[in-house]
């Protein structure tokens, strides 16, 4: 099997040429390259993401399908609403942005995944995406309760797309509160996915499905890669989910 390896000065290929269906190692493009923030905007922006353990190489990833969450499709079912609701009406609660984003990649680090023996999140990963956030294209979305983080997610975004990353919660829901204000400021914002990678049964029970490759890149060459925006939440974003049907 034949795994590129690029050097720090080579692009990477393109995602199509990902590892086949059916192969241990599907969905993985190359190997090496390092992780300077050029290096990870060049792979965002075609669509592709880092994923290793420790000891290993930098490898790059575009797994087919692609997990991804319409943000319009959002499920807001009942007991998250009630949760929610609880929350927004707490003057001891609130959702920040960046406020602590090294806080938050730390404990996603440091959350155990069920059924693997340890984290994604080496070392050199954290400190790949402290120097991303720096630059303006990594954000923590944060959930605080009496003045402490519980709960939050850290995501990717270069223009007008959205790439989530990972998330943890010391609180119940604290994980699932964040997601909400993070659909809800992309609603607001015009941002209408957010990449989820992998599918996992509490995705899909949010609203996140599997797209083919071929339509979810197509989705990331069409964004527009040049807009920005200010990574701030405000209150008045929870309406675009608030005013929604409420489901079972």
């Amino acid at each position: 099997m034949n795994i590129p390896w690029i050097e720090q000065n080579t692009a990477l290929p393109t995602p199509e040429s990902a590892q086949k269906k059916g192969s241990h190692l599907a969905g993985l493009v190359a190997a090496g390259g390092g992780l300077s923030v050029e290096r990870l905007c060049e792979a965002y922006e075609q669509g592709m993401f880092p994923w290793f353990s420790e000891g290993q190489p930098v490898l790059w990833w575009s797994p087919d399908p692609r997990m991804v969450l319409q943000t319009a499709d959002f499920k807001l079912h009942r007991s998250l609403r009630k949760t929610l609701q609880q929350f927004i009406g707490d003057v001891q609660c609130e959702i920040r942005i960046d406020h602590d984003f090294s806080a938050v990649i730390g404990h996603c680090a440091r959350t155990g995944r069920k059924g693997q023996p340890g984290t994604w999140i080496v070392d050199d990963m954290i400190s790949a995406y402290e120097a991303l956030h720096a630059a303006g294209f990594a954000h923590s979305v944060e959930t605080w309760r009496n003045g402490q983080l519980v709960g939050g997610l850290y995501c990717v975004s270069i223009g007008d797309t959205l790439f989530g990353e990972s998330m943890f919660a010391l609180q119940t829901d604290a994980s699932k509160i964040a997601l909400a204000a993070l659909v809800g400021f992309a609603r607001t914002h015009g941002l209408t996915w957010i990449d989820c990678q992998q599918n996992t049964r509490h995705l899909a029970s949010l609203g996140a499905r599997e797209m083919p490759r071929s339509e979810f890149l197509k989705q990331v060459r069409e964004a527009d890669k040049n807009v920005t925006r200010t990574w701030q939440f405000h209150a008045s974003y929870w309406q675009t989910l608030m005013s929604a049907k409420v489901l079972p």
